[in-house]
């Protein structure tokens, strides 16, 4: 910020020396053409980062092994994950790596205090069709007002027909859905994982 402002004063120095005769008036409007040319940079919530600080703290902080809660067709089986499979077992929270260089192009952000959830929402969305390679298709963030912390994380991904649902709800869960189209067409839940480490 301290670059730009420097930038632009001397801009407009050299356009007063070089213009001497020129009104107050004049310069200013160089000056606002000179911001209205700058480019606006947004930034996203860093999701990818955040979420793999809680994994770090899944790691060193949790008192037992996470547990893994798996639902397919209505069954359910739950084990204990070791500490060396969590990576693994969260590859699609990781994937696309979420951060402002990558997506600002594709994604806008909105921005709103939910009542109803008592939380700040940040809302992706596309800004224009989407490549064939970004098969992240929205995403939420929902933070305390009061605290200023992320509450839950939502992802959503497409690809090839298939949807992934992704909750990661801060310090306690996550939940990964598999949705996929039926021999008819309609859809349905192939699989569940719910994956706890606040017991």
């Amino acid at each position: 910020m301290k670059t730009s402002t420097f930038f632009i004063v001397a801009l407009l120095l050299v356009a007063s020396c070089k213009q001497g005769n020129k009104s107050g008036k004049d310069i200013q409007s160089v000056k606002d053409t000179m911001i209205a040319e700058q480019p606006e940079v947004s930034f996203f919530f860093p999701v990818t980062s955040y979420i793999q600080g809680q994994i770090f703290d899944i790691k060193k902080n949790a008192r037992v092994n996470p547990l893994k809660i798996t639902s397919i067709n209505n069954k359910i089986d739950s084990s204990w994950l070791k500490m060396e499979d969590i990576d693994k077992e969260l590859t699609e929270f990781l994937s696309p790596k979420i951060d402002s260089g990558n997506f600002t192009a594709f994604f806008s952000e909105k921005k709103f205090l939910d009542q109803t959830l008592g939380a700040v929402t940040l809302t992706y969305d596309p800004l224009k069709s989407l490549p064939d390679s970004i098969y992240l298709k929205h995403w939420d963030v929902y933070i305390d007002p009061e605290s200023n912390e992320v509450k839950r994380i939502y992802l959503l991904k497409k690809s090839n027909g298939k949807t992934i649902q992704l909750t990661w709800q801060s310090g306690k869960w996550c939940k990964q859905i598999f949705i996929a189209p039926d021999a008819a067409g309609n859809e349905h839940v192939e699989k569940e994982i719910t994956i706890k480490w606040d017991l």
